[in-house]
């Protein structure tokens, strides 16, 4: 150990005379750990949010998109063949995607009606809080159930007033026409199933039946409106949909196919919440920063106690640079044990919400029930290396003023 960084330490020590210096410390070092571990806990929670929106979307969707430019194409078991045989793509499937009316005995509801091969789909069902709609499918890939039935999402079930063994009318406007005008299509269905994915868009509005089933009502034969596509990396969506529907265009030069990724199509509501993870940093911050402006007080509160020793060291042959690092170690010091314990107060925070739940939030008004937890390594570095900068920065106004400071005048006046 060097003589400063002795000196240093050695200026933690309390003496009666400077015990409101010390207390000063204390102080410091509780701002420290309450600004380290608010922001520990809070962009925990902000991570964890995106985390499970993203997990809820993909689980709903699929991570890239294709369809034709206009109106829908027939040739897609062959196209589904030849999206699966490119790298980075673990599944295809295609899916009929309109707007219908259900009606029940008593209540009428305009839904999103997507027809899924259950053998193929693309749907993610362990994201969602229900396994309801996974069995369902699961079982009907064995006894080919789902012909016939449909399954809702839990708050469309509420809104109609169905359950499970219930029946509901599906009517369509590709209906026929007849002396009479326009009749609209009608099919009934039995309700499987019900899910909940968790996201209220989902829930309230989709429902799903069998892919034979959608082009029969819909009069659409052997067609369908898209094929949703999974990759092995879900960032990679952008680049894959460009290279999928380049090779299709290739293939099909009487086609022109388009895409869209997951990325894309939610791009406004993750937009946001990094916003808003942003702003509620800097927001935080500013608990560090009063903090280190404690710090900065009482480095120069001890400085001008310290003006004799300082003066004393000088005449022995103590650099600036020497004066400067005593202080600034103190400074990084009461940083880095601030920070420390900010971060297990900001860890076991974070266990406590992961593994106890003990903070319910309404499900109706959130999308979820409580907080969602996802510590990131890249966020904590992030938090301390903040603090410790910051930490840094407020000891060396003190630190140059101890080194500016005069040996001979320091020891005439001080």
């Amino acid at each position: 150990m060097t003589f400063e960084y002795f000196i240093g330490s050695r200026y933690f020590k309390s003496k009666k005379k400077s015990a409101f210096i010390s207390f000063i410390t204390i102080l410091s070092i509780l701002g420290i750990t309450i600004g380290v571990m608010a922001l520990i806990i809070v962009i925990a929670v902000m991570s964890g949010a995106e985390s499970d929106f993203r997990a809820r979307i993909l689980g709903m969707d699929a991570h890239v998109l294709l369809m034709p430019y206009k109106g829908t194409f027939s040739d897609y078991k062959r196209i589904t063949n030849d999206i699966t045989e490119i790298d980075g793509v673990t599944k295809a499937s295609p899916y009929i995607h309109t707007q219908v009316m259900l009606r029940s005995s008593s209540r009428t509801a305009g839904v999103v009606l997507r027809g899924i091969e259950p053998d193929t789909t693309v749907l993610e069902m362990k994201s969602f809080d229900s396994s309801v709609l996974q069995n369902t499918i699961e079982r009907n890939r064995k006894q080919n159930l789902l012909k016939s039935k449909i399954v809702l999402g839990t708050h469309l079930a509420d809104i109609l007033g169905v359950i499970k063994g219930d029946y509901v009318y599906v009517i369509s406007s590709k209906g026929m026409l007849s002396p009479a005008g326009h009749i609209p299509a009608m099919k009934r269905f039995i309700v499987a199933g019900v899910f909940q994915s968790g996201m209220y868009e989902y829930d309230s509005s989709f429902a799903l039946i069998n892919l034979n089933e959608a082009q029969k009502i819909l009069r659409m034969k052997n067609s369908v409106t898209g094929i949703g596509i999974r990759v092995t990396d879900i960032y990679t969506a952008p680049f894959m949909g460009e290279k999928i529907a380049a090779k299709l265009n290739e293939k099909y030069p009487g086609s022109f196919f388009i895409t869209k990724n997951w990325i894309q199509m939610n791009h406004n509501l993750f937009s946001a919440l990094k916003l808003e993870k942003k702003a509620m940093f800097i927001i935080l911050t500013l608990i560090v920063l009063v903090a280190a402006f404690n710090i900065a007080s009482t480095l120069i509160m001890m400085v001008m106690g310290k003006t004799r020793d300082i003066a004393i060291l000088k005449a022995m042959g103590a650099s600036n640079k020497s004066i400067r690092k005593i202080f600034i170690f103190k400074g990084l010091v009461i940083g880095f044990i601030g920070t420390t314990l900010g971060m297990c107060l900001g860890f076991l925070g974070c266990f406590l919400l992961k593994h106890y739940k003990f903070i319910e939030l309404p499900g109706d008004v959130y999308y979820f029930t409580t907080l969602p937890v996802q510590l990131e390594v890249l966020d904590v570095l992030l938090i301390v290396g903040s603090t410790m900068v910051i930490c840094f920065l407020a000891a060396i106004y003190p630190a140059s003023q101890a080194a500016r400071l005069d040996p001979v005048e320091a020891i005439r006046y001080g």
